[in-house]
């Protein structure tokens, strides 16, 4: 290959690589500026999906500062029942072995579910054991009501996260 088409595909090589960039800049641009869909509060306790998808919604709303993609997070079921309290003491399980074995700086840990006093609980019952600043600089997001905030808000405060609380609405 001569000099003349080496220097013509990297020129034509580097055009591109340009433009696409250009590209990508201008569909964050307008994904940042279109502003963010109502999220609608689910009814139903028992659809899961519903929650879900709520929950998903509501933790996207609130990354800001966080500086992963893929936050780790808690759907918390509802109910009384044999699977429902198994499910909770699964999560419940879960949730410690990552509080003992510690978050990244810049994650996010999120809880929600349609019971917000039974979330409360299980988030409590989680960070009870938790080590002193190891969440330095994780955020934890606790979705839920009002009332169970500031008790979430001081079990986190132990391991030295950075607490968000979500009204559920």
């Amino acid at each position: 290959m001569t000099t003349k088409k080496i220097a013509f595909a990297a020129a034509f090589a580097m055009a591109f690589a340009l433009s696409a960039c250009n590209k990508q800049e201008d569909v964050s641009q307008a994904a940042e500026e279109t502003p963010a869909a109502a999220v609608v509060l689910p009814s139903d306790p028992a659809d899961t999906g519903a929650w879900k998808a709520y929950l998903r919604d509501v933790v996207t709303q609130n990354m800001q500062g966080v500086t992963t993609t893929r936050p780790y997070m808690y759907f918390v079921p509802a109910g009384d029942d044999g699977k429902a309290q198994l499910d909770r003491a699964n999560q419940l399980d879960n949730v410690q072995t990552v509080i003992a074995r510690g978050v990244l700086p810049g994650n996010m840990v999120a809880f929600g579910g349609p019971d917000s006093t039974i979330t409360a609980d299980l988030v409590v019952d989680a960070f009870a054991e938790g080590s002193a600043g190891t969440f330095k600089d994780v955020f934890v997001l606790f979705v839920g009501a009002q009332a169970d905030s500031d008790r979430v808000k001081e079990a986190v405060s132990t391991v030295g996260a950075t607490y968000r609380f979500a009204e559920m609405k």
